[in-house]
C-alpha cells in the first residue's frame, strides 16, 4: 500500500497493526476468491467482473471517508470481499479465447493493463496526498472506477452475451480425466506460485516504510516507489507467458521461484539510489513471470467446467498467503528489525522451491 505511511502517521500505527491494516484487505479478498471461481462456473463471468469493478470502486469511497482505525479496516473488507470476483472471471474468458500453445502469452498481455494500473496509481496517489492528504486519492479514483464498471458492463453484454453452461457429460467427455498424479502436480504448482507470490506482495507492501525509515527518503518518493515493481508487468508479464509457453510452465515457475529469496535478501545490502531500484525492478520481474506461468498451468490442467473454481483457489491462496505473512513480516520488522524479517522471508522462499522441485521433478516440459 503506496499510502502507508501517510496513514500511519495520522493513526499512530506501528508496523503490526500497518500489516494488519492490508490483510484486512488481502484476507478477505482471497477467501473471496474461491465462492468467486465457483460463482463464474455457474452463472457466468460478466456479471461478476462488472460487480468486482464498481464494488471497488464504491468502497474506495468509504475508505477514503474513514475517520478511524477500525472503519478503515472494515473498508478494506468490504473492498477485499466485493472485489475477488475478478480474477477467476476475467482469466478464464481470456484463456478461453486463445489456443493453448499461446495460453501463456494471452494471460501476460492480460496483465500489461493491471500493470498500468498498478505502475501509475502510485505515482498518481502520491502525487494526490501531498496535497490533499491521503484520503484524496481513494475518493478520487472512485468515480473513475464506478463510471468504467458501468461502461464495462454494457460493452460486455454486447461483445461477449453469457452463455449457458453445457450439459456436464459433454463437457467431460471433451476434457481429460485428473488423474491422482495431475492433481498432485496442480496442487504443488498452485502452493509453490502462491506462495512465493505472497511472499513477494508482502514484502513490497513495506518497501516505502523501509526507505523512509531506513534511508530517510520523503514519504511522497517512498509511496511512489511501488511503481518500479509494477512496471515490470508492462513486458515481465508477456515475458513470462512466452517462455512459459516455449520452454514449460513448471520449469519456469521453479526457475522463479528459486532466485525470488536471493531477490528478496538483495534489500538487505544493495546501496541506497541504483541499488534499490535494481532490486525492486528484479522483485517485480520474478513476480510477473511466476504468477503468468502459474495461472497458465492451472489454466492447462483443470477441466474448462471447473477452471474459474481452481484459478479461485490459486488467487485465494495467493492472497491469504500475503494476508497472513504480511503482520508477520510486520512483526518480525517491530522486534528485529528490516534486515532480519527480509532475511527470513527469503529464507522461506528458498526452502519451498527447494521442496517444490523435489515434488515437481520429472514434469518439467509441462
Amino acid at each position: 500500500m503506496p499510502l502507508l505511511p501517510f496513514v500511519r502517521d495520522e493513526f499512530a500505527l506501528d508496523y503490526t497493526q500497518a500489516g494488519l491494516l492490508i490483510s484486512a484487505f488481502s484476507l478477505t479478498y482471497g477467501l473471496s476468491q474461491m465462492p468467486a471461481g465457483w460463482f463464474a462456473d455457474r452463472i457466468g463471468a460478466r456479471l461478476l467482473l462488472t460487480t468486482s469493478i464498481l464494488g471497488v470502486g464504491v468502497t474506495g469511497l468509504i475508505v477514503g471517508f474513514s475517520q478511524s482505525y477500525l472503519m478503515l479496516i472494515i473498508g478494506w473488507v468490504l473492498m477485499g470481499i466485493l472485489g475477488g470476483g475478478y480474477h477467476p472471471a476475467s482469466t478464464t474468458l481470456l484463456s478461453s479465447s486463445v489456443e493453448a500453445t499461446r495460453r501463456g502469452w494471452a494471460l501476460g498481455l492480460h496483465m500489461v493493463g493491471g500493470s498500468v494500473c498498478f505502475f501509475l496509481s502510485p505515482i498518481v496517489a502520491a502525487a494526490i496526498a501531498a496535497t490533499w492528504s491521503w484520503r484524496g486519492p481513494p475518493i478520487a479514483l472512485a468515480f473513475p472506477s464506478i463510471a468504467f464498471g458501468i461502461a464495462f458492463y454494457i460493452i460486455l453484454k454486447r461483445q461477449i452475451p453469457e452463455r449457458k453452461a453445457e450439459p456436464k457429460s459433454a463437457t467431460i467427455a471433451a476434457e481429460p480425466a485428473i488423474t491422482s498424479v495431475r492433481m498432485r502436480r496442480l496442487i504443488t504448482v498452485i502452493f509453490l506460485s502462491a506462495f512465493v507470490q505472497s511472499a513477494i506482495i508482502s514484502v513490497t507492501a513495506f518497501v516505502p516504510l523501509f526507505l523512509v525509515d531506513q534511508f530517510g527518503a520523503g514519504k511522497g518518493l517512498s509511496a511512489a516507489s511501488i511503481s518500479i515493481i509494477y512496471s515490470c508487468g508492462l513486458w515481465a508479464g508477456p515475458l513470462g507467458g512466452y517462455m512459459s509457453d516455449r520452454w514449460g510452465r513448471i520449469l519456469i515457475t521453479l526457475a522463479v521461484s528459486l532466485a525470488t529469496g536471493p531477490a528478496v535478501f538483495l534489500l538487505n545490502i544493495s546501496p541506497y539510489g541504483a541499488g534499490t531500484v535494481g532490486a525492486l525492478l528484479l522483485i517485480g520481474t520474478l513476480m510477473y513471470i511466476n504468477t503468468t506461468a502459474g495461472q497458465a498451468y492451472v489454466v492447462d490442467h483443470t477441466p474448462a467446467q471447473n477452471r474459474s473454481t481452481m484459478l479461485g483457489l490459486y488467487f485465494f491462496s495467493t492472497m491469504e498467503g500475503s494476508g497472513v505473512l504480511t503482520p508477520v513480516v510486520g512483526y518480525f520488522i517491530d522486534h528485529l528489525g528490516f534486515y532480519a524479517a527480509f532475511t527470513v522471508t527469503a529464507g522461506a522462499v528458498l526452502v519451498v522451491a527447494v521442496v517444490g522441485s523435489f515434488l515437481l521433478r520429472g514434469s518439467r516440459r509441462e
